[in-house]
């Protein structure tokens, strides 16, 4: 027994009934978040202005609390405005009624056309609301919705809340609200309605005022008067009596240079589909009384026409198909294609001729007998012929991505000296390929790292993006790009520079893709002088290659160049190691080469200048002004140098990782200053072989002035004389002048190894471009197709002058130079700047079909045009706008027009269709009864009815406040609902 009653005490308890409840619980959290947001007392602000819902800012908080297991979120909407005087506040009367209740009498912003649900329904400024957190739940049964409504009433009451407090009930699509706002012996409960299918008798506004009077319930006999104001919207949703302005493009005319009005080298621009889906007329009646009036369900004063106020919004159709936007999208989809050009073609299409020949003789004859091509002439037939004729070898004719017509076209479009009998030497069309430093142009190539505008690259990235987009896709891309290549080594092999490139070094502004073919220009321009140089002279070949060479350094180191010598030095050193074959051509005579070395050897060993000035002097460019030499007095000559060796970024990065890899130690920066000062050594040899028995000084004084200062002394004799000396950084031992000085052979610059060897970095720039995948060759041109896009979107912009356009273009270029500078930008910034000037060409396109439909071009009168102008524009900025002068206006008359034009389609009557201008003039013109009939069928029935009933009635006794009481009804095809605020007295109830 003993055992069994242990049990028995341990269940034994007492159960609290001072222990909070859930529900208790709740109420106080509602509680504390309302304290914690300072929601206490009454606050009065200023009378709302008109259209401060839309135009003012709406602001919002958030918490989250838990009922039991059931979470709600709990969400303060207020509008932002300036807070009133402290003094004012304190001065409140303790019986004013609050805010919000106020609020429901005011008549400035009854529909406003953006704004939360209950700002539409009840005019509120302030509110709180109260609904489940997740949003498939959701608070269905009655006993549950009495008991959140009973805990919001518990709340208010304990805290002195004066801001009303909703909870949101139902599917949370319903958008079904039931709420409280209480003040100083008053209460308003905020009631709603929602349904499917109206009953019959509350589709016109008799109707409605019935139940407005009936749940108003006032006891005084004649009522107070009952304020309206009424709103009905019809939808124009046919404007089939309005082509589309935006013509699809032509396929079929590429060809012949155009397709729908689209050439090589220019976007396309324009939606295919009208981007305007529908226009929205409002009409609103926003006084009127009871009486004035007769809407019920046999007769309407509601005429349109009559209306004082109309508005007019329009909806846009959800991402409506652009046509530069595809073009860009498709283009970028090739980032992230994995083939390379070989695997999308079939077989490698770079395979050498040479395979096809069997007989070992060929291969011998063509190792002992040398055979130039000659081609008298550029031609696209030449140009596409080697490329053509390998394709053939694997697939058929008819199998290839591009023919050969729309290939011809692209070619020639790409490379216009092929077209001409005589080769341009490029000089002349390259010219002016850079744009004033000043200009808009320059800052957005310079911005996004793309390419000029006239510029080859930035070509060929508009014809790929067309190909891809209209030919082949990514065959045809890959195809081109093969081409293209191919065009690069026959150009390089034969001496033909490339046409729409700037001359001189590469230019690190531009794409890395951009650079390449300026660096394989540079090569071609230095092969060709030296080809030219020995065929015109043949005993005298490399004077003259070199002085054309200096002649043109003077014109191409501008600037922008000097300031990269430095770094365009150290890429010597590597060079050194690099000989190709045809560095023999690069030396006049062998024995005259061992012939001046000796000398040059015999004179570094015995060190003495007077040896050195025994040499005749060689490679003289010009004398240097009437500076002499500081020990023979001899006139100091400017020698012939070699060019710094042009770089590349990625050659640049490669080079200052070498450096950076040789480390902090003595030996490693030694190194470093040694392969840096590779182009100082050749300098300091060509100034030897200028200038016999020369010093270090005489080299300072020319090439760098600031390192010999010049000072008054007096001499001996008591004379003032100018004495010259070194500057300190040159006298630090062991400084690297005075090494390669002393190292340094009097070598003119036609002896010296080739600073630049054009031979091995034309193949590394030939190999870079034919290892390139289309996904590669895409994210290289990516910036100068955006680039384009950008250019095309300004002009398209500036025809139509939209101020909001501008703006977003502002913020496109600024997004798209942070983004396109890094090396390899994310997918999805990229993804955004598209998705940015997709939407400016919509917004375009809008325009312009709003401008066709209202017909802005037509109007005569000047002031007529820019008032429609301005509602056009006013159309694409704001929600809503107002149409001046109602149906009696310009634009009303227009917008009347459409809906008769409308309406005649639809009733599909013949009459109606081919009825004369003058005929319908008479028929307005006719009786009354017929002219009422006519309008009435201008419209379609009203897409949306709304109302609002407002009055100030005692409730619920006669002696009691006259307190706000308001309903709110929206009738639309889909469902119906009513929204009402009772207020009543609770002093005495």
């Amino acid at each position: 027994m003993a055992a069994d009653s242990e049990p028995e005490s341990e269940v034994f308890e007492i159960t609290d009934f001072t222990t909070a409840s859930e529900w208790e619980r709740f109420i106080s959290k509602v509680e504390e978040v309302l304290n914690d947001w300072k929601l206490i007392g009454n606050s009065l602000g200023k009378p709302l202005e008109k259209g401060i819902f839309t135009s003012g800012t709406w602001e919002e908080k958030s918490d989250e609390i838990s009922f039991a297991d059931f979470k709600f979120s709990v969400t303060h909407h207020y509008l932002v405005q300036e807070s009133s005087d402290k003094e004012g506040k304190d001065e409140v009367p303790e019986d004013v009624i609050p805010q919000s209740m106020q609020d429901l009498l005011c008549m400035n912003n009854d529909f406003p056309p953006r704004a939360h649900c209950l700002v539409r329904w009840y005019g509120l400024r302030e509110f709180v609301v109260i609904a489940p957190a997740a949003n498939n739940d959701a608070v269905l049964s009655e006993s549950k919705c009495n008991l959140l409504l009973s805990s919001v009433s518990i709340a208010l009451g304990n805290t002195g809340c004066q801001v009303p407090l909703f909870v949101q009930i139902h599917h949370k699509w319903r958008r079904m609200y039931v709420g409280e706002c209480q003040g100083p012996g008053v209460r308003t409960d905020f009631e709603m309605v929602h349904l499917r299918k109206v009953p019959n008798q509350y589709t016109h506004l008799s109707g409605l005022l019935d139940i407005f009077k009936s749940k108003i319930g006032c006891p005084l006999t004649p009522l107070p008067p009952v304020n309206i104001a009424i709103r009905f919207t019809y939808v124009l949703q046919d404007w089939q009596q309005y082509f589309w302005p935006q013509q699809p493009p032509d396929i079929d005319a590429l060809v012949g240079g155009e397709v729908g009005g689209l050439e090589f080298g220019k976007l396309p621009f324009g939606a295919c589909e009208d981007p305007i889906s529908e226009l929205h007329l409002a009409t609103t009646w926003p006084h009127l009384t009871e009486g004035i009036i007769v809407d019920n369900d046999v007769y309407s004063d509601l005429d349109p026409m009559q209306a004082p106020h109309w508005s007019v919004r329009v909806r846009k159709a959800d991402n409506p198909q652009c046509l530069l936007g595809d073009f860009i999208t498709e283009f970028f989809k090739i980032c992230r294609r994995k083939e390379s050009t070989d695997e999308i073609l079939g077989r490698s299409t770079f395979e050498e001729e040479g395979r096809e020949i069997a007989d070992i003789t060929h291969a011998l004859s063509k190792l002992t007998e040398p055979a130039p091509v000659p081609i008298h002439k550029l031609s696209v037939s030449n140009m596409v012929h080697t490329a053509k004729k390998k394709i053939r070898k694997h697939r058929g004719v008819e199998e290839s991505p591009l023919n050969n017509d729309v290939l011809n076209t692209i070619l020639l479009f790409l490379f216009p000296d092929a077209a001409s009998e005589k080769p341009l030497d490029g000089t002349s069309s390259t010219d002016s390929n850079n744009p004033p430093l000043d200009s808009e142009e320059y800052s957005l190539y310079n911005q996004f790292k793309s390419a000029p505008s006239d510029s080859l690259t930035y070509k060929l990235a508009l014809c790929l993006c067309m190909i891809n987009f209209y030919h082949g896709g990514l065959k045809g891309v890959a195809h081109l790009w093969q081409e293209f290549v191919l065009e690069m080594r026959f150009r390089w092999e034969n001496n033909f520079l490339i046409p729409g490139l700037a001359s001189g070094p590469p230019d690190l502004r531009c794409c890395l893709l951009h650079q390449k073919l300026q660096m394989l220009n540079c090569c071609i321009e230095r092969k060709k002088t030296r080809d030219e140089g020995r065929k015109t002279s043949p005993s005298d070949n490399v004077t003259n290659t070199y002085s054309g060479d200096a002649g043109k350094s003077g014109d191409q180191l501008g600037p922008d160049n000097l300031r990269e010598t430095d770094k365009d030095k150290g890429e010597v050193g590597k060079s050194w190691d690099s000989w190709s074959d045809s560095e023999e051509e690069f030396f006049e005579c062998l024995s005259d080469t061992e012939e001046l070395k000796g000398n040059g050897q015999e004179s570094g060993k015995k060190g003495g200048p007077k040896e050195m000035a025994s040499l005749k002097p060689e490679g003289r460019l010009h004398q240097h002004g009437k500076l002499t030499l500081l020990h023979n007095g001899e006139p100091l000559y400017i020698p012939v140098t070699q060019e710094p060796a042009p770089m590349t970024e990625d050659l640049l990065e490669e080079q200052s990782e070498v450096l950076a890899k040789l480390g902090t130690s003595a030996e490693g920066a030694h190194l470093r200053a040694r392969m840096q000062s590779a182009c100082l050594l050749s300098d300091m040899e060509s100034f030897k072989a200028a200038n016999p028995g020369c010093f270090l000084e005489d080299f300072v004084r020319w090439y760098s002035p600031r390192d010999y200062i010049e000072e008054e002394v007096v001499d001996e004799k008591g004379n003032m004389v100018l004495k010259g000396e070194l500057s300190a950084r040159m006298k630090i031992p062991s400084n690297m002048w005075v090494e390669a000085w002393e190292t340094a052979k009097p070598i003119p610059a036609r002896r010296q190894r080739r600073l630049f060897d054009d031979t091995r970095e034309a193949e590394k720039v030939l190999h870079y471009l034919a290892v390139q995948k289309p996904a590669d060759l895409a994210r290289h041109l990516l910036p100068c197709v955006i680039h384009a896009a950008v250019l095309k979107v300004k002009e398209e912009e500036s025809i139509e002058n939209i101020s909001s356009v501008k703006k977003i273009i502002k913020q496109i270029i600024s997004h798209s130079s942070k983004v396109l500078h890094f090396p390899n930008p994310e997918d999805k910034k990229l993804e955004e700047i598209i998705h940015q000037i997709t939407n400016v060409e919509a917004i375009i396109a809008r325009a312009r079909s709003l401008k066709a439909k209202f017909g802005t071009e037509k109007c005569e009168q000047e002031e007529e045009k820019e008032d429609l102008e301005r509602f056009v524009s006013c159309l694409l900025d704001q929600p809503e706008v107002l149409v001046v002068g109602a149906g009696r206006g310009h634009a009303g008359r227009i917008i009347h027009k459409l809906f008769v034009n409308a309406q005649r389609l639809t009733e599909s009557s013949d009459e109606a269709a081919t009825m004369t201008p003058a005929e319908e003039e008479l028929k307005r013109m006719g009786p009354p009864e017929e002219k009422r009939q006519n309008l009435a069928a201008d419209f379609p029935p009203p897409a949306g009815r709304e109302l609002i009933l407002r009055t100030a009635v005692p409730r619920p006794a006669p002696y009691s406040r006259a307190l706000p009481q308001r309903m709110y009804s929206v009738l639309t095809k889909e469902d119906f609902r009513l929204a009402g605020a009772f207020s009543s007295d609770t002093s005495f109830f």
